[in-house]
């Protein structure tokens, strides 16, 4: 018969279910608010430019190709320094790398509002991409040390809700600080830059204050829900590790993720920077073009948890991935071929709902294979369930 032990297990070794709930509770109310509100920030921080280019082309002498190069430099310098970043994060600590990442990129992103014209402009970006790079796919791999497999996707989801939400609330709020032009000397698109970027500084500092590096070192949790967690984290299965970087970079599973990786990622950003600028030329205001954009990212953000739920019930992640991409290339593909709004913007809802819901079962997969490419600063716990779920890490690089 089986029984549960002092320590919160069952006798045949399983974790106690009870233990494990409140433990993965514990976890989801400690740290998804705070990274889901820091990536909130982060994806705003990116795509927000493309409200401020209503003001700010014309203020600095930008062109349409000039303000193109400027949005997308970052990307660059991001993924030239995802990798080396997500080294310097097992070596230095989620905590205080994850909350270096947030405080400098929220310096920079504050600073894009001192840009007089496009080579100011592209340093500013590039910088902003250096100071970004590893924040995404480091708060994957955490998450991956903090929940069973079986629980990822719907936390993920709900980290992951950000992504549309940010543009739910952010799209009024940033048409809301361009009226503020004027107000101390300063252009609207610059308080903007300033408003929305400095609270990034301020989520720095409450990660160093709140979060923890691995489950074991987890205040919140009593060593009864630690133990029951580690158990149960001890007990996902993952392939044989890598002994090295380069032998996960040649695994052809990571070239195909990668593709797949960019694909998703050229769809939501594309439509996150360049949508109000498309709204404009509708001959909308700076406020109606704001409320509007905020229509398909509220219909993303439900179908991206409804989603989610399907797969955590129901399993299949591969089939949910491709039916996810496939709907979002329709929706991409639709969206040019109508030329009034509303069409148009239906189009649009469709593609985000796709790819952002492809972002979402998609970082629950790696995880299963991409193992001991890298040795996080958890792994070097005497725990052999900590190192185990530590080792867990992604090695390419993602936005």
């Amino acid at each position: 018969m089986t029984e549960i032990t002092a320590n919160g297990s069952f006798t045949d070794g399983s974790p106690d279910a009870a233990l494990l709930a409140s433990a993965i509770s514990k976890n989801t109310w400690r740290l998804v608010p705070l990274l889901g509100l820091a990536y909130l920030f982060n994806y705003l921080d990116r795509t927000s430019v493309g409200f401020a280019a209503l003001q700010m082309n014309k203020d600095i002498g930008l062109s349409a190709t000039q303000f193109g190069w400027g949005a997308g430099i970052l990307f660059f310098s991001y993924c030239l320094l995802e990798v080396p970043s997500n080294m310097m994060m097992y070596r230095f600590g989620a905590r205080r790398w994850l909350a270096r990442i947030m405080i400098t990129w929220g310096l920079a992103a504050a600073a894009t509002a001192f840009a007089t014209g496009p080579y100011s402009f592209y340093v500013i970006r590039f910088l902003l991409g250096v100071f970004e790079a590893g924040f995404f796919p480091g708060v994957i791999w955490y998450i991956s040390i903090w929940f069973p497999e079986k629980n990822r996707t719907s936390v993920l989801a709900l980290f992951m809700a950000a992504t549309p939400l940010s543009s739910l609330l952010g799209s009024p709020i940033s048409a809301a600080l361009l009226g503020m032009d004027g107000f101390w000397g300063f252009a609207g698109w610059q308080w903007m830059f300033l408003i929305e970027g400095l609270p990034a500084c301020a989520l720095g500092v409450l990660c160093l204050v709140l979060l923890a590096d691995t489950p074991e070192q987890a205040r919140w949790l009593t060593p009864a829900e630690r133990h029951a967690l580690l158990s149960a984290l001890a007990g996902d299965k993952h392939d044989k590790p890598k002994k090295d970087l380069w032998a996960a970079m040649k695994d052809t599973r990571v070239l195909m993720l990668t593709a797949i990786t960019f694909a998703f990622t050229i769809g939501s950003y594309g439509i996150g920077i360049w949508l109000p600028l498309i709204l404009k030329g509708h001959g909308l205001s700076n406020m109606e073009v704001g409320w509007l954009s905020a229509i398909p990212y509220l219909f993303a953000t439900i179908g991206m948890l409804l989603w989610a739920r399907l797969v955590d019930r129901k399993g299949q992640k591969i089939y949910n991935l491709m039916a996810a991409l496939i709907l979002g290339a329709l929706g991409l593909a639709l969206s040019v071929v109508f030329t009034s709004l509303i069409p148009a913007l239906a189009c649009l809802t469709l593609a985000l709902v796709g790819t952002i819901s492809a972002r979402t079962v998609f970082y629950t997969i790696p995880q299963g294979f991409l193992t001991g490419a890298l040795r996080p600063a958890a792994s070097r716990s005497s725990t052999p369930s900590v190192r185990s779920a530590a080792s867990s890490v992604p090695t390419w690089s993602a936005c």
